[in-house]
């Protein structure tokens, strides 16, 4: 039990309302694009059909990389980045770190090489252009990007998902400390009385049962979201002169002496399949540092080993093929700092247990959504009475708290529509702002907030509904091709969406049903 004198209590009750309702709005889209982007891998696979389940790193690839490594220009030697794209593709970014507007970026050549070692796509640019959306990761991509700075661009977007974190946490110790039966109040649920202790009841065990989550995602986010922004360059000018890219090579580098004289790279098929084995997962991300040079190193980075939360990374000899050690995140030796550092995004992300902990992470983002709209809802139900000028920020609470998932199954369609055109990168992102100017002009238009709220629903409803058909009519692979593939994350999508949609449609059925019962009734009579 907590308690606090009246005067403090009445306090902490203004803190948590305001810290909702300033920036509640935009914090559900920040929580909700971020509960929908916990799968963004797998929505990815799902969009855009992808049934192959062999990573590109269990096929040989060192052929490729030294035949890509001859044509590159040497003056993009300086690091090389290998990762997965696609339908199990193998991408390979030839680099080197340069200053552009006062910022360091990576700047290179680009190569797709496919299951059967030939080239397929190459492409000059920087890092924005190489890890940008792509035709088919364009939807998991829009949902990562809306999470992370909802679209605004640099830095700015980030300092205000920052500020959004600071404000959920700020919501969580003040809804904490307000709770006199904070125990009691976990398991109370009155079906009986008015609608508004039910909601309040709803909301209150939804806000209980979430709130460690709730101070994971925001210090975890805040921590994303100033690191880049705020840390990196303030301790750069201390510590480095400003010299971001220094920072960075002593941060997550691996400091020797240098030895640049000319050495082909080692076996890297080698290298891939001993780091598979010992660390017993694929990896998601390999770095080559120095390529063809004596003094190359190769680094690969790895999920979480059962049972633990923080990723890990291996080091090798480039030239040798011969492993190093394994390698903390930060530094050159393990750190209760580099730990830290090292679990941000799995906690963050919940993908530290695979699909089991993404199911967890997923529903309680979503609890976490409902209790931001159920706290708005509940505020606004408090001052109905007092100021008729808040119904235009009813009708805000329930468009952005509907119509978001509305406008994000609408990118959904889109990118379906257009993803075997090729357009998929622009259409995804039209789509979206296309449901959220018909969610607008319902928020208008409609006579009541109840209708709004229920034409939204069902709207989005119809929508889950089309998404699987409409995939298989676009040349998605059907159910028995999938689970062939063992790709099973396409069926299960495909019933996640349907159900989604049946539930959309409750209010709907229940309005047919009760209709049926008048009619029945008339007739009796």
């Amino acid at each position: 039990m907590i308690h606090l004198p009246k005067d403090e209590t009445k306090a902490m009750v203004a803190v948590h309302g305001w810290s909702g309702i300033l920036l509640g709005l935009l914090l559900y889209a920040v929580v909700l694009t971020g509960t929908a982007a916990v799968f963004a891998e797998e929505i990815g696979a799902w969009s855009a059909g992808h049934v192959a389940t062999q990573s590109a790193f269990q096929r040989p690839v060192g052929d490729a990389l030294r035949r890509l490594g001859a044509q590159t220009p040497e003056k993009y030697h300086e690091g090389v980045d290998l990762f997965e794209v696609g339908d199990h593709d193998m991408g390979l970014f030839f680099h080197r770190h340069e200053m552009d507007r006062g910022e360091v970026v990576a700047r290179g050549i680009f190569y797709i090489v496919g299951k059967d070692g030939r080239t397929i796509h190459r492409q000059e640019g920087t890092s924005e252009d190489v890890y940008g959306a792509r035709n088919d990761n364009a939807l998991g991509a829009f949902l990562v990007d809306t999470h992370v700075r909802l679209h605004v661009p640099n830095p700015w977007g980030l300092l205000l998902t920052g500020i959004l974190g600071l404000s959920m946490l700020v919501a969580a110790v003040s809804g904490l400390l307000i709770h006199r039966h904070l125990f009691k109040d976990i398991f109370t649920l009155r079906r009986r009385g008015s609608p508004v202790l039910a909601h309040r009841d709803r909301h209150s065990v939804a806000g209980t049962w979430s709130l460690p989550f709730a101070f994971i995602l925001a210090f975890t986010g805040s921590f994303f979201s100033f690191f880049g922004t705020v840390g990196m360059p303030v301790v750069a000018m201390a510590a480095f002169n400003g010299n971001v890219q220094a920072l960075q090579d002593a941060v997550y580098g691996n400091p020797g002496k240098p030895d640049p004289r000319p050495a082909a790279i080692g076996n890297f098929d080698r290298i891939a399949s001993d780091a598979i084995a010992r660390a017993g997962a694929i990896p998601t991300f390999v770095t080559i540092e120095h390529f063809g040079r004596a003094d190359a190193k190769v680094t690969t980075y790895h999920p979480p080993r059962e049972g633990a939360i923080a990723p890990m990374s291996l080091l090798y000899n480039g030239a040798t093929a011969a492993f190093e050690q394994e390698k903390p995140l930060l530094g050159t030796k393990p750190s209760a700092g580099g730990t830290l550092a090292a679990i941000m995004s799995p906690l963050h992300f919940g993908n530290f247990a695979g699909v089991l902990s993404k199911a967890v992470w997923f529903g309680l983002g979503f609890a976490m959504c409902y209790v931001t709209y159920t706290g708005m809802t509940l505020w606004l139900a408090r001052r109905r009475g007092e100021a008729r000028s808040l119904d235009w920020l009813e009708r805000s609470n329930i468009v952005v708290a509907l119509g978001l998932p509305f406008a994000l199954a609408t990118s959904a369609a889109a990118f379906l529509m257009t993803m075997r055109a090729g357009e998929a990168i622009w259409w995804t992102p039209a789509g979206f702002l296309i449901g959220c100017a018909l969610a607008v002009l319902a928020g208008i238009v409609a006579p009541t907030a109840d209708r709004l709220g229920l034409a939204l629903r069902i709207g989005t409803g119809i929508l889950f509904f089309a998404l699987p058909p409409l995939r298989l009519l676009e040349g998605g692979p059907g159910w028995g091709e999938a689970l062939a593939a063992a790709q099973a994350v396409i069926p299960a999508l495909d019933l996640a969406f349907l159900v989604a949609g049946a539930w959309a449609c409750l209010p709907l059925m229940a309005m047919r049903q009760s209709r049926r019962a008048a009619t029945t009734l008339q007739a009796a009579e």
